[in-house]
């Protein structure tokens, strides 16, 4: 792999789980991946937040590599989704999910880097854009721009929206996994796949994230304005990772993405969907791990830090 001939390899601790407060003090579960070395002086924090649905585990085998090069990684479920807490009746709002950014960054010594799929760039995209406080070291989009196709997320909605029933068995749900990925049919083993899954009071197996994020999603095409304002006030380097055959961004929202934010770099790994980090681990990751090793930056203060 390309990214380990950066520096010598070095040994990573096993992910320590924990729990942060989030907006409002919502627990949020995540998994930090630390260095037992230091390769070269302290090196920022990488935060991974996942898309829609998805949950921590979507980033264990990039956190773990880019831990062994000495990139201290944070993985986290979001509200509502994997061992994040759930609201009880309150409903979810696109807000929420900007302020767990800026509380759980708040936490660390120096601004971290945050990696962020879909979802979990755009509310990146949002915490940074619409502060004039250094929130990150620098935000890598994973597959996501502040336009995009309607009908590739659609697609994405509709495997939400089907089988509010559950499931009978893993068997199952891995089914349902092949027809909505047949190019990854054999991806995901049952026991990967078991993480994903919460089992109901009679018996069923559902999808780990609650179901009334939905709600959310509803109100996503009435984002669009703000996220270009917040995209044209990055003032932080910034990373696009796109896969070549995504059907939620495109050429078209790459290029309306890198005129509001020049200064961006973009990277396309060509036989990707919108899943890029499922489809194509080995070489997400090496893009990754060149980044970080071109943009390691001094150890900056956090805003408010003492």
């Amino acid at each position: 792999m390309e990214a380990c001939s950066h520096a010598a390899p070095l040994s990573a601790a096993p992910a320590l789980p924990h729990f942060v407060p989030g907006h409002e003090g919502l627990a949020l579960r995540c998994d930090r991946y630390r260095p037992l070395e230091t390769a070269s002086g302290p090196r920022a924090p990488v935060y991974f937040a996942h898309g829609f649905g998805q949950t921590r585990h979507a980033w264990g085998s990039t956190a773990t590599t880019l831990a062994t090069l000495g990139h201290p990684c944070v993985t986290l479920d979001g509200r509502g989704h994997g061992e994040s807490g759930w609201l009880d009746s309150e409903p979810y709002a696109l807000d929420q999910f900007v302020g767990d950014v800026r509380a759980v960054v708040s936490r660390e010594p120096r601004p971290p880097v945050w990696v962020g799929a879909s979802m979990g760039g755009l509310v990146g995209m949002l915490a940074q854009g619409e502060t004039e406080a250094r929130l990150f070291d620098s935000l890598v989009l994973v597959d996501v721009t502040p336009s995009w196709e309607p009908a590739g997320v659609e697609r994405i909605m509709s495997f939400m929206r089907a089988h509010p029933e559950g499931f009978a068995s893993v068997a199952e749900a891995q089914q349902a996994v092949v027809s909505y990925l047949p190019h990854r049919a054999s991806a995901k083993s049952p026991e990967r796949l078991r993480k994903l899954l919460v089992k109901l009071p009679n018996g069923r197996l559902r999808w780990h994230w609650d179901p009334r994020l939905l709600e959310v999603a509803r109100d996503a095409p009435n984002w669009g304005t703000r996220l270009q304002v917040a995209a044209a006030r990055l003032h932080v380097p910034v990373l696009l990772v796109s896969g070549g055959r995504s059907d939620v961004i495109s050429e078209r929202t790459i290029a309306e993405f890198l005129k509001l934010v020049p200064h961006a770099e973009h990277r396309s790994i060509p036989d990707a969907t919108h899943m890029v980090a499922g489809d194509a681990n080995d070489r997400f990751t090496t893009v990754i791990a060149e980044y970080l090793h071109r943009h390691d930056t001094a150890a900056l203060p956090h805003p408010g830090a003492s």
